[in-house]
């Protein structure tokens, strides 16, 4: 299990990584503001959730495979974005992936450290969040997490699933593997058709 939750830690790294960083390509941050970027949108909901259930120090600052992934995906966006940016929505398309990975890592976590269902629930959604909510505060951005489709729903469906599979005793990979496309799967259709939750109208 502790192989597991390192490998989809690290994969959530660079793929929410490459994400960060090219919202700071997109608001022209020097290479140091593209590297922050990275770092927290690939490692704060990580930090927060480790914070919380007393994974202390967090796996971002005792692991240096977690700064070096974040420094080479940020490295790589900041000379390549253009690469990147040739992906139909890419910052939207590898969100959705990074969240689908970090929901189901975070709810996988929070089980190992003893949380019931609803309490792996929701550090699941906030490991997928915490981050994208960080590097959008950063940019001055209303966080994605607050107004965008089916955002944290998605990452509460994938922790859902760790949490159904678990209790029923399935095995892990099919459960992880049903977590990451319940979650990734969910957040991009959504993206697609446009689905939203109502949103607040101030009064007239």
């Amino acid at each position: 299990m502790d192989l597991i939750l390192v490998t989809l830690d690290l994969v959530g790294t660079f793929v929410f990584a490459l994400s960060g960083a090219l919202v700071g390509v997109r608001h022209r941050l020097d290479l140091f503001g593209v590297l922050v970027l990275s770092f927290v949108a690939a490692n704060g909901g990580g930090v927060m959730r480790d914070a919380l259930i007393g994974a202390t120090p967090p796996a971002a600052l005792q692991d240096w495979r977690y700064v070096a992934i974040s420094i080479v995906a940020g490295l790589f966006t900041f000379w390549r974005a253009g690469t990147i940016e040739r992906w139909r929505n890419p910052v939207q398309s590898i969100d959705a992936v990074g969240l689908g990975v970090f929901a189901v890592a975070g709810a996988l976590k929070a089980q190992a450290f003893g949380l019931g269902p609803v309490g792996a629930m929701l550090l699941g959604m906030l490991t997928g969040v915490g981050g994208g909510m960080i590097r959008d505060v950063l940019v001055a951005q209303v966080p994605t997490v607050l107004k965008a489709e089916l955002y944290a729903i998605a990452a509460l469906a994938g922790a859902g699933v760790v949490v159904l599979g678990s209790a029923l005793s399935l095995p892990v990979a099919w459960v992880i593997a049903a977590g990451i496309a319940a979650c990734t799967g969910l957040r991009l259709f959504a993206i697609r058709r446009g689905w939203k939750l109502p949103v607040a109208q101030p009064p007239a």
